[in-house]
């Protein structure tokens, strides 16, 4: 896909997986409790291993992550990671069956508050080979950066427009915290909607304007 020559303002304004199977894609998601955050559309386009990214819903506590992976799992998602207490909280992995992965996670470690399907936040992690190339990139496309450590992470601040906040983290780095091998090729299954035309990120993520329309009927 052509890269746009002009560095107007970036922004996640929507995130579309591409699957096989849009209707059995739509239940697993309204299951989970995810089906606004999300479009789909057909494609079958090959895929092997480890797709290079992962969307991560932070919430409110033990009990809320423990709702959304036991309402996954009974929707027909694998368990990657089973939840449990962590240096920086709690949270576990699952595997949906179009095989896009999610992290479910809360920076509490007690269960003080009941369960919810409220999220507070939603991240799309991308895997790249090179952050810093990669923010430089991004910072180029207009997006601005909130948090940065160094080669291994950034984060991109996001607006009220933006249902989902985007960060980079080294591909092999996040495979390891999702509990997958790194290795993988073919399409990435995940296009993101943005404000400022088409392009092509370097490691191959692609974005097309949020007003084409990419839902599946």
């Amino acid at each position: 896909m052509a890269m746009a020559t002009t560095a107007s303002h970036t922004s996640v304004a929507s995130v579309t997986l591409e699957v096989a199977d849009p209707e059995a894609a739509r239940r697993f998601y309204t299951a989970f409790g995810v089906d606004t955050y999300v479009r789909l559309r057909t494609s079958e386009a090959p895929s092997f291993g480890f797709r290079g990214f992962t969307l991560a819903l932070t919430v409110s506590g033990p009990a809320t992550v423990d709702s959304f992976v036991g309402a996954a799992v009974d929707a027909g998602a694998t368990v990657l990671k089973p939840a449990a207490k962590s240096l920086w909280g709690y949270g576990g992995v699952v595997q949906a069956p179009d095989g896009t992965i999610w992290k479910v996670a809360t920076s509490a470690k007690k269960n003080s508050k009941p369960a919810t399907q409220e999220i507070d936040e939603i991240v799309l992690l991308l895997g790249v080979e090179d952050v810093k190339a990669a923010k430089q990139f991004y910072v180029s496309r207009g997006l601005t950066v909130a948090k940065s450590f160094g080669g291994k992470y950034a984060e991109f601040a996001s607006d009220e427009s933006s249902p989902v906040k985007l960060a980079l983290y080294k591909r092999r780095g996040l495979a390891k915290d999702l509990g997958v091998s790194a290795e993988g090729s073919g399409s990435h299954r995940v296009v993101l909607g943005s404000i400022a035309g088409s392009f092509t990120d370097p490691d191959g993520f692609t974005w097309q304007p949020a007003m084409t329309p990419v839902t599946a009927p």
